[in-house]
C-alpha cells in the first residue's frame, strides 16, 4: 500500500514512515518538497543502520495525497485548512484519510483542548474534503516524539473513530502492524473529539508531574 503523509516532515509524519516503511510505500509531503526529500533520505538511511529497507520518499503535499492509497494529515490544526484547500480536492475522492489531529491551545502555561465550531478536528476536516473521502481518526494519543524512538515499544491502545466501519477496520489492521500498538474501536466522528480532547490531558498530566512523553495505555 501506499501511505502519503501530508506534513509528512514532522514527529508523526517522519515516525510513521520509521516504522512502516518496511512494509508499504511511504511518500512523504512537504511544503518545501526539498526538506520532504531530507526527511526520506534521513529516514532510509536510519533504517540501513538497522538492517531494515525502507521504501520512502520525499514530494510535495498535493503529489503525497494524489500518490497515497491511504492519506495521512499530520499538520497542526492551525495550518489544515490552508494546506487542504491547496490540493486538489480530487486527489482524495473514495480513499481512507487519516487524522491524528488535536485542535489545542497554550493558556496560563496549560494546554486545553481548542475544537472548532464543528466539535472536532475530524468533523471540521470532514467538511474540507469530498464526501466520498472515508475519514478515520487514529494515533492522537500518541506521545509525538516517541513515534521517532525506535529502540522504543508503543504499547499504547489507539483509538479509532470513523463513521465508515470497512475504513475503520483497515486502519485498526495498519496500527496492528506499527510495534505493539493495540486499537480500539471508538465509534463514529461524533466521538472524535472526546478522543482529541485526551491529548492536551495527558500533556498537562505530564508537565504537573515532571513526566514526558505520556501515551494513553487502556486495559
Amino acid at each position: 500500500m501506499k501511505i502519503g503523509i501530508i506534513g509528512g516532515t514532522g514527529d508523526i509524519g517522519e515516525g510513521l514512515a520509521l516504522r512502516v516503511s518496511d512494509k508499504h510505500e511511504i511518500i512523504l509531503g512537504s511544503r518545501d518538497p526539498a526538506k520532504a526529500v531530507e526527511s526520506a533520505d534521513k529516514i532510509k538511511i536510519a533504517l540501513k543502520e538497522r538492517g531494515i529497507d525502507g521504501n520512502c520518499r520525499g514530494t510535495t503535499n498535493e503529489e503525497a495525497a494524489k500518490d497515497g492509497d491511504m492519506v495521512v494529515i499530520s499538520l497542526p490544526f492551525q495550518h489544515v485548512a490552508s494546506t487542504l484547500a491547496g490540493i486538489n480536492p480530487n486527489y482524495f475522492k473514495d480513499k481512507i484519510v487519516i487524522s491524528p489531529v488535536n485542535p489545542m491551545v497554550r493558556k496560563n502555561g496549560c494546554f486545553l483542548y481548542c475544537p472548532p465550531d464543528e466539535g472536532s478536528a475530524a468533523l471540521a476536516i470532514k467538511k474540507m474534503l469530498p464526501d466520498s473521502c472515508r475519514l478515520v481518526t487514529a494515533f492522537n494519543n500518541i506521545a509525538a516524539r516517541k513515534w521517532s524512538m525506535l529502540d522504543c515499544v508503543l504499547d499504547y491502545t489507539v483509538a479509532v473513530t470513523s463513521d465508515d466501519n470497512d475504513a475503520k477496520m483497515e486502519v485498526m489492521a495498519l496500527a496492528q502492524q506499527i510495534s505493539q500498538l493495540q486499537p480500539v474501536d471508538a465509534g463514529g466522528l461524533e466521538l472524535a473529539g472526546i478522543v482529541e480532547s485526551l491529548t492536551p490531558l495527558t500533556i498537562n498530566i505530564a508537565q504537573n508531574n515532571k513526566l514526558k512523553d505520556l501515551s494513553i495505555y487502556m486495559r
